[in-house]
């Protein structure tokens, strides 16, 4: 039960600031939904680096890191908002916007979400002994 609560809390924390940022971003009308593919391109490297440095060596508890990766960086992105964008786009006759919407969100997602995790392996890659600070 400790778990759901760190979760939610996190949660609460995330979608909040994605109504936020939101608020910056152009809203989405029945033009290109920039500011959902951007959110979620963040998650995506977000989360890729914020795992991988938190298994190798930044020790948090377990409940801090599902707090963190699970409930804020799932209450940040969308997955949901993105399908009906997705499916918004194809119903207003937007077919080729609506294509490249998807493949921008799935391939960058996956090269972001991979570059993030490079990030945090570099970041925890240990010097060689001549090279520390």
């Amino acid at each position: 039960m400790k778990d759901v609560l760190f979760v939610a809390a996190g949660g609460a924390i995330g979608t909040s600031a994605r109504y936020s940022l939101q608020l910056l971003l152009p809203a989405a009308g029945a033009d290109f939904p920039l500011g959902v593919l951007l959110m979620n391109w963040l998650g995506c490297l977000f989360l890729g680096w914020f795992f991988t440095v938190t298994l190798r060596s930044w020790r948090i508890k377990p409940h801090l890191r599902l707090a963190i990766g699970t409930g804020f960086t799932g209450g940040f992105t969308t997955f949901s908002t993105f399908a009906v964008d997705a499916v918004r786009l194809t119903v207003h006759d937007r077919m080729l916007t609506a294509v490249l919407y998807l493949l921008l969100s799935v391939g960058v997602g996956l090269l972001l979400t991979w570059a993030g995790i490079r990030l945090g392996t570099k970041m925890t890659q240990t010097a060689p002994k001549g090279k520390r600070l």
